[in-house]
């Protein structure tokens, strides 16, 4: 089952900051009034009176401390108040800042390797509400060749990435494992034969990254063209034959964008092995 974890954290930000400003503005008056007691002059069972209780009362805060420290906290709101501001923060900072993914495929190799841990730039493509997705400032559009989390249209909560293709007004063409965009063959340089893999260079506008295609695959692979709509991109793995993309489930809206993909920081293939950070880089 999928952890829907922006969701969550969501709800135990509004949570508890709800609870701890229930407690500022009404919780914490109650516990200080029945703790100090109300005004008056009224004789208790031992004969004195509840302005000279009073009186005692305040004599000792002043000694100690306030009454609001002398009130002990239910833990909810103990609880809240701690962990609300770290929950605020965290929610900035991923909803609107940086966020880590870790990779759990090989579909984008050579680029980046099953196990890497990368941070997603959330404000390249526009500021969006955190769960919504909705775009409320527009910063930046995505460009071809950029590396990109988003929504997976199919159920759009799982997190895939791969590298745009095709943008708005584009139209995609491939054939034979050759990309063609707007009817122009994309630039590719054989860099090396890997064991039944071949390594290549390719220019998608200003980036120049390296792709990954088997030998043994002959004939259609995901073969076809496209016509990109207004406020849709065409992506595709590095891994081009390994790799599930629009070439056969479609385009990503503009809405399911989640950032841009633009640094490796730590690299931790498996639970019991030890993390690395030999492959601390940026991503092209």
């Amino acid at each position: 089952m999928d952890i829907d974890f922006p969701l969550i954290l969501v709800l135990l930000t509004l949570g508890t900051g709800l609870v701890w400003l229930a407690d500022i503005f009404v919780l914490r008056a109650k516990r200080v009034a029945a703790v100090t007691g109300h005004s008056g002059a009224a004789i208790d069972s031992t004969g004195d009176s509840t302005e000279k209780k009073l009186g005692q009362i305040e004599e000792g805060f002043k000694v100690t401390s306030s009454p609001e420290k002398q009130v002990s906290e239910p833990w909810i709101v103990e609880t809240s108040r701690s962990f609300f501001p770290v929950l605020a923060i965290v929610l900035i900072l991923r909803s609107f800042l940086v966020e880590p993914f870790q990779i759990p495929s090989g579909s984008m190799l050579p680029t980046l390797e099953v196990g890497d841990f990368i941070l997603v730039n959330k404000y390249a493509y526009g500021l969006r509400l955190p769960v919504a997705g909705t775009k409320v400032i527009a910063i930046g559009e995505p460009k071809r060749g950029d590396v990109m989390v988003f929504r997976y249209p199919g159920d759009r909560k799982t997190n895939y990435i791969k590298r745009i293709v095709g943008v708005p007004g584009d139209t995609i063409r491939y054939h034979d494992k050759t990309l063609y965009i707007n009817g122009d063959r994309i630039s590719e340089q054989h860099l090396a034969n890997l064991s039944g893999t071949q390594l290549f260079a390719e220019q998608l506008g200003d980036v120049n990254h390296q792709i990954f295609k088997t030998q043994r695959v002959r004939g259609q692979n995901g073969e076809g063209e496209w016509v990109i709509p207004d406020g849709r991109y065409f992506v595709m793995g590095d891994n081009r034959d390994n790799s599930n993309d629009s070439r056969f489930w479609g385009l990503v809206p503009d809405e399911l964008i989640v950032g841009k993909a633009f640094a490796i920081w730590m690299h931790w293939e498996k639970l019991f092995s030890l993390p690395s950070f030999s492959r601390v880089r940026t991503i092209e």
